[in-house]
């Protein structure tokens, strides 16, 4: 029995964690997208947290506010985008969606502010990797030379990169698991 309810448990939390099919607020995803993270946080009324983007290429950012309302402001400038000092914002009741275009220099700052007339609003961010958006520089990045064989790379994820990646991953799982036992037990 007691296999049974941990089995149930960890599939429950899976398609919290991964997304329900029957969920009707999800967006439209093409499939030439790639989803990168998910991340969930909360924010204080009128604080910012903050994010670092290092993914090449196009890349969609799309933020649902789950409670109360929380804006997105994106910067190739400045790690700490806000109000006063961005690039791009999307600032909605509801969802944002961002474009951050593949010329931008990266790391890109994203700053996600939690607007006043809350005392906090709860997010989930959706990062995709547009796959269709390939730039002049990208293509004659991923092309090879005479001295390369086909299928070779010139760039191989470095160690830090996987590990962040599979982290990610694993904390993503694990806060979803946690957000279930909390609400079976309250």
């Amino acid at each position: 029995m007691e296999l049974c309810w941990s089995s149930l448990l960890v599939l429950v939390a899976l398609s919290h964690t991964l997304g329900s099919p029957w969920h009707s607020e999800e967006p439209y995803v093409p499939d030439e997208w790639v989803l990168l993270h998910v991340v969930q946080g909360h924010i204080g009324a009128g604080n910012y947290s903050y994010l670092r983007l290092s993914h090449e290429g196009r890349i969609i950012l799309h933020m649902q506010s789950l409670k109360g309302d929380a804006d997105l402001y994106v910067s190739d400038k400045t790690l700490r985008p806000n109000f006063d000092n961005y690039k791009l914002q999307s600032i909605t009741c509801g969802q944002d969606v961002v474009v951050v275009p593949g010329d931008f220099v990266r790391p890109v700052g994203i700053g996600i502010y939690g607007h006043p007339s809350y005392l906090e609003s709860e997010f989930e961010m959706k990062v995709f990797y547009d796959q269709t958006a390939l730039t002049e520089d990208e293509v004659e990045k991923n092309s090879y030379s005479s001295d390369e064989t086909p299928g070779q790379s010139r760039h191989t994820q470095g160690p830090e990169e996987v590990m962040e990646e599979e982290e990610s991953i694993l904390w993503t799982i694990l806060i979803g698991i946690l957000k279930i036992v909390i609400e079976i037990l309250f």
